[in-house]
């Protein structure tokens, strides 16, 4: 199962623009709240300067990139834990999704209208903090009356379980009425916690859909949401949906440069997006080279080379030897796999070593399982 980004906000803060450069597909944007009911759903290359350098190298004639998928969810509005808005479906979509893009709008534009009237971007922010923190606190509430009956089970290990995630649950519940974060309770991995699937608690990146002369950064508003983001330590970004979206509708790579130079930009926000969702989601590449094709393959980091070996083919992990490492690094510097052999950067390793982002690995098995 892929992991997932979801872009989330209010109504017309740029959701649906941005998702369409993201996957240069044409979704609606047209400038009326709830325009996307079901979510729309879209896998997007992750930027990689290493490909081209190793292509150079490979000269394989055939590169394919990492991807990540990204789903553009339509806008929360105020009262969307009660159901406003088609409030109770969009949340449903929130918890299918590994990480918030929280896109908050940070433009002044009296043709496209702000669902509030207003624009204050932090205040947008905390409407659907809100509105994330009471639908979660309805999954505790009902969570916490369930466990109170299993304290008292006549079985002893299910009411000693109980008993030990009752605090956790008090304390989630006390923070989501107070609308205080939560991302810390349960963050060492237990198993309960997590079972709850809470939205308040996934990981998010702020993404401020500023005008086109303020994507520097250089924005009050822009400046604004990144102090209520580092109170979160969570990362802030800025990046013009408009503009990006321009851009990825150019036909070539030569003019999206040269529109970028025009913009004085060194590379397309969506680059720093993606490259940042996929880093937090823990997600790595490594690269495999077989004469045909340079492929660039997704890992959790921490997987070992085996389980590593099962994204090519199951019976590659069933089979599986060993494996043949050398960090891309060490070959874009040295200039060719001889080289790297001679340097005594290729190793050999076991089933059990965690590939590490930027591996090129050559795996080794027995096709008979």
């Amino acid at each position: 199962m892929s992991l997932k980004c979801g872009i989330v906000g209010l109504p017309n803060v740029g959701k649906s623009t941005l998702f369409s450069a993201l996957t240069a597909q044409q979704v609606p944007a047209e400038n009326y709240p709830f325009c996307t009911i079901e979510p729309n759903r879209g896998m997007v290359e992750v930027p990689d300067t290493r490909m081209a350098a190793l292509e150079r190298i490979y000269k394989t004639g055939k590169v394919i990139p990492a991807v990540v998928e990204f789903v553009d969810i339509a806008g929360l509005v105020r009262g969307a834990s009660k159901g406003e808005g088609l409030g109770n479906r969009f949340l449903a979509h929130i918890r299918e999704v590994d990480l918030i893009i929280h896109l908050v709008r940070c433009f002044e534009d009296e043709d496209v209208a702000h669902v509030s009237g207003a624009l204050d971007p932090v205040s947008d922010i905390e409407v659907v903090c809100v509105e994330l923190a009471l639908a979660d606190l309805e999954t505790v509430e009902t969570r916490i009356e369930k466990n109170e009956r299993n304290m008292r089970s006549s079985d002893k290990k299910v009411a000693s379980q109980a008993a030990a995630f009752e605090p956790q649950l008090q304390l989630l519940k006390e923070r989501l009425s107070a609308g205080e974060p939560v991302r810390d309770i349960g963050a060492s991995g237990d198993e309960q916690v997590e079972s709850l699937n809470l939205i308040i608690a996934k990981p998010v990146l702020y993404v401020c859909n500023v005008a086109e002369e303020d994507v520097s950064g250089d924005n009050a508003l822009f400046k604004s949401v990144c102090e209520y983001a580092r109170a979160q330590n969570a990362p802030c970004l800025p990046l013009c949906c408009k503009l990006e979206a321009e851009i990825a509708m150019l036909d070539s790579a030569e003019e999206r440069r040269e529109f970028l130079e025009a913009a004085g930009l060194e590379e397309s926000g969506l680059n720093v997006l993606v490259r940042n969702a996929y880093t937090m989601l823990g997600l790595r590449t490594f690269f495999t080279e077989n004469g045909k094709e340079l492929r660039a393959w997704t890992v959790v980091e921490g997987e070992t080379a085996k389980r590593a070996a099962g994204k090519i083919h199951t019976d590659m992990e069933a089979g599986f030897i060993k494996a043949e490492v050398y960090n891309s690094s060490d070959l874009i510097e040295l200039g060719n796999v001889h080289r790297v052999r001679e340097a005594g950067k290729l190793r050999i390793e076991g089933k059990e070593y965690e590939v590490q982002d930027g591996d090129v690995v050559l795996f080794r098995f027995n096709a008979g399982g």
